[in-house]
């Protein structure tokens, strides 16, 4: 009778739990759970997300298992050669005929603004990774976009202060001619004159562009204390590269790099960067855990990963979390339901997801080491402070953002 009994139960247990699957099933739409990652693959901005932000997406689906409540996740991937008109085209393309429940990557923000609006018209959900401009969740907020690694207001306001309070408060700026490098232009601006700071002259620059000799003859002639890089990528290396043919830092005045990333310190190598103020969501050497994550992505890639490769990883695996959860890879319930919890890995400290789309979490100030310091390859930053999440980003008391009411 006991063995009856427990066959029953077990029975029964089986039965719920076939039920439960289908049920999951049932809820997925395709029976699949599908992801589109775009991003720059071959341009200025591959090694800032590429195919290396491709793999730390496949990182997590692997992590996570391969499938979600028994059905499988399948993933798109496209280069959308930093054009807008070819993401925008791409990410029509994933929700309209390939039923793609989540666009991941999103790099240059010319494409990102493109691709959302796609993503808004047809309801959808994307997570930005790569791209820098604020106004993806200020002005150009929408409820159907996350932006979870970065932005310009804590690169601008973290690096700029940092650079006014060692006394450079004389500034020529160096700008990318896009949406992100006019967001950056105007957050550093801001930021240089609160401080007590001036802008002395800028310059924009067509994307991506190679000779930057002119522009760095005119910040040497305006006779700025500082030198700001409003731009990022190949754009950063050429130009900080061009610096050091002209002469710059020689003669007096101060590179500050806005927007550089791991890869771009490594390119220069330390004997060009050294001494370099930067701000950072995250750093492979932090602490154990960034750095167990981080040698398994070395074994993959054969390099350290950024903080965009990173920051992939944690979205995605947060975004099949909540679709697990739910049952469900509903954009809209997803998006919402993604809010509801807090975000507390290997990348994110202290991180949620406030109403206007931006994922808030701890930000740290970096100098870049001397060759002296460094004890290998890798080993490039030297963690000066943690900028709480909190402080981190813009207040939602400046918000612009529609769906925020202040």
């Amino acid at each position: 009778m006991t063995f009856i009994r427990k066959t029953l139960t077990s029975s029964i247990a089986i039965a719920a739990t076939t039920l439960m699957a289908s049920g999951a099933q049932a809820d997925m739409s395709d029976n699949e759970v599908r992801i589109g990652y775009l991003a720059d693959m071959s341009g200025s901005y591959r090694d800032l997300a590429g195919p290396g932000g491709l793999e730390a997406l496949k990182m997590a689906i692997e992590d996570f298992g391969g499938s979600v409540n028994g059905v499988p996740i399948e993933v798109f991937s496209a280069d959308d050669r930093n054009s807008a008109d070819v993401g925008a085209s791409t990410v029509r393309e994933w929700l309209d005929e390939r039923n793609v429940d989540m666009v991941s990557g999103l790099v240059a923000s010319s494409v990102s603004l493109a691709a959302l609006k796609v993503v808004e018209e047809k309801n959808g959900l994307a997570i930005v990774s790569g791209s820098a401009a604020s106004s993806i969740t200020n002005e150009h907020c929408a409820p159907t976009h996350i932006h979870w690694v970065y932005d310009t207001y804590p690169m601008a306001n973290a690096t700029a202060k940092a650079v006014v309070e060692q006394g450079g408060d004389s500034w020529f700026l160096l700008t990318a001619d896009y949406a992100f490098g006019h967001a950056m232009e105007k957050d550093v601006t801001e930021v240089v004159e609160e401080s007590g700071g001036t802008i002395v002259d800028s310059v924009r620059h067509p994307f991506p562009t190679n000779d930057f000799s002119s522009y760095i003859l005119q910040a040497q002639g305006s006779g700025a204390k500082v030198v700001g890089l409003a731009n990022a990528g190949a754009d950063t290396v050429n130009a900080i590269n061009t610096a050091s043919q002209f002469g710059l830092v020689q003669s007096g005045q101060q590179l500050a790099g806005l927007i550089v990333f791991l890869n771009d310190i490594y390119a220069m190598g330390l004997d060009a960067t050294q001494g370099l103020l930067l701000t950072t969501g995250w750093y492979w050497n932090m602490d154990d855990e960034s750095r167990e994550w981080a040698e398994r992505y070395y074994e993959r890639m054969g390099s350290m990963p950024g903080m965009v490769h990173a920051g992939i990883y944690s979205s995605t695996t947060h975004y099949l979390n909540t679709v697990a959860e739910l049952g469900s890879d509903d954009p809209v319930a997803v998006r919402k339901a993604m809010a509801e919890n807090p975000i507390n890995d290997f990348f994110a400290r202290n991180g949620r997801i406030r109403e206007d789309g931006r994922m808030v979490h701890d930000m740290y100030l970096v100098k870049v080491k001397s060759p002296e310091e460094s004890t290998h390859d890798w080993d490039l930053y030297e963690v000066l402070s943690t900028i709480p999440a909190e402080e981190a980003f813009r207040p939602l008391s400046e918000s612009e953002c529609k769906l925020v009411n202040n």
